[in-house]
C-alpha cells in the first residue's frame, strides 16, 4: 500500500484514482502522518462491503440464537400491529 498525503492526492487526484482503478493500488491518505482514509478499486470496495455483510449475517444468526429471545410475532399483537 502507497502512503501519500492527503494535499498530495488533491494535487494529483486524477493520476491517484487511475493508479487505484488501472494498477489495482491502493493509496492510504494521510494527514499530519496520520492514515485518514483509503483510496481503493471498486472491485477491493465490493469485496469490502461483501465481508462486511457476512459479518452482519453470523451476529443476526448469533443474536436469533440467544436465550430469552422474544417472538416476534408476539410482539407485534402485544404492540397491536
Amino acid at each position: 500500500m502507497i502512503r501519500l498525503a492527503a494535499t498530495v492526492v488533491r494535487e494529483t487526484f486524477s493520476e491517484s484514482v487511475s493508479r487505484v482503478a488501472y494498477k489495482g493500488e491502493r493509496i492510504a491518505l494521510e494527514r499530519y502522518g496520520k492514515t485518514i482514509a483509503g483510496l481503493v478499486s471498486a472491485e477491493d470496495l465490493e469485496l469490502l462491503e461483501a465481508l462486511e455483510d457476512r459479518v452482519d449475517l453470523a451476529a443476526a444468526r448469533k443474536a436469533l440464537r440467544e436465550p430469552g429471545r422474544r417472538n416476534w410475532t408476539k410482539v407485534k399483537a402485544e404492540l397491536g400491529l
